[in-house]
């Protein structure tokens, strides 16, 4: 471009202007024409980068294009005219230029983020892992653009960060909340404790339902009984969070009273309830399994069952609860004993009275 001022140096002013201009409107139309032809070519590859290249750069290059332009045509009118409008413009230009890079970051961050969700919509912890990550960066990317803008106008930037310490400890006390919770749900994202749709509780807090949002400032947990709690995401960091929807198993531990007069079939029953679980595919032989008489009660031998099943929903592991506990009751009469209940013997001596 500068080399085009040195050509039309020496022609008349609107000679020189229309030039410029023409020139400027040229450059417009042949890099979107150049965009659009690499925009076609990109379209199908798998690579999520470069078609986020060409959305970013698109409307940024011709800002800069516009910008310069504008420039050298306010730099003929200044040395023709003698107007004083070139004192402040390249100031002015550098600033749009900084502007048109903050929005090529901007818009390139953006088309990443829409291409990352597309590829992976079905996994929603990916999904909100990379909102927080693109947050973090377009916040980083503003405060850059501020700084550098500042320092281009003659801001001393130094003074600002001084005065910035000073005043920010009053700031900082202001939104100390705001920023634990913010760095909490990004702790969240990060190390994925839980997600949408978990069941969650703690024994720390009185906290236990299904996690509905996962926000920058609290989490939503709905109970069994379907009131929301609303939980600042900073508590997060300093409780200890059990998620039972990432279980493995579920266990079954029982202890089941038999009768003190059938103590001569014990051993049986023992052998054969230990027998049915080693055989039914529910029960996960792999882990602890134990069927042992375990106490004289005051009305009953206990029998202790122990078994980890791997049905973890809450509502069919019941259901087979209720399936191995029916076994095994059966199992107990087959043998012709009977299941204790709690029973007192009362002993009375009678004492004659003689008159």
């Amino acid at each position: 471009m500068q080399y085009l001022i040195e050509v039309v140096q020496g022609h008349s002013l609107a000679i020189q202007v229309f030039v410029i201009v023409f020139v400027t409107l040229l450059s417009v139309y042949l890099s979107g024409k150049f965009l659009t032809i690499y925009a076609r070519k990109v379209k199908n590859t798998s690579n999520m980068w470069d078609d986020a290249l060409e959305y970013a750069i698109r409307r940024p290059l011709k800002i800069i294009i516009f910008v310069l332009g504008i420039s050298y045509v306010i730099q003929i009118l200044d040395e023709e005219l003698e107007i004083p409008l070139f004192i402040a413009i390249n100031s002015v230009q550098e600033v749009f230029i900084v502007f048109a890079l903050f929005l090529f970051v901007l818009r390139f961050i953006r088309k990443l983020e829409i291409n990352y969700i597309d590829v992976h919509k079905g996994d929603q912890e990916k999904i909100n892992t990379v909102n927080a990550i693109t947050k973090l960066l377009r916040i980083s990317a503003v405060v850059t653009t501020i700084l550098i803008i500042m320092q281009t106008l003659g801001i001393n930037i130094g003074g600002v960060l001084a005065f910035g310490g000073v005043s920010g400890v009053a700031v900082g006390f202001a939104a100390k909340d705001l920023l634990s919770n913010f760095f909490g749900a990004l702790m969240i994202y990060l190390d994925k404790p839980f997600k949408v749709g978990d069941w969650i509780r703690s024994p720390d807090k009185d906290i236990e339902g299904v996690v509905e949002l996962i926000g920058w400032r609290q989490t939503i947990i709905r109970t069994f009984d379907k009131r929301p709690i609303y939980v600042p995401n900073s508590v997060f960091s300093i409780i200890t969070v059990e998620n039972p929807s990432r279980m493995s198993h579920r266990r079954v531990y029982e202890n089941i009273g038999v009768r003190y007069n059938d103590i001569k079939q014990m051993e049986k029953i023992i052998s054969e309830i230990r027998s049915y679980l080693e055989k039914s595919k529910d029960v996960d032989k792999k882990q602890a399994l134990i069927v042992n008489f375990n106490k004289f009660s005051e009305s009953s031998l206990d029998i202790m069952v122990y078994c980890l099943v791997f049905e973890t929903d809450w509502i069919k592991f019941h259901v087979l609860k209720q399936k191995i506990l029916l076994d095994i009751a059966n199992i107990i009469f087959d043998n012709g004993a009977d299941i204790a209940y709690p029973t007192t013997e009362l002993k009375v001596d009678m004492i004659e009275k003689r008159g």
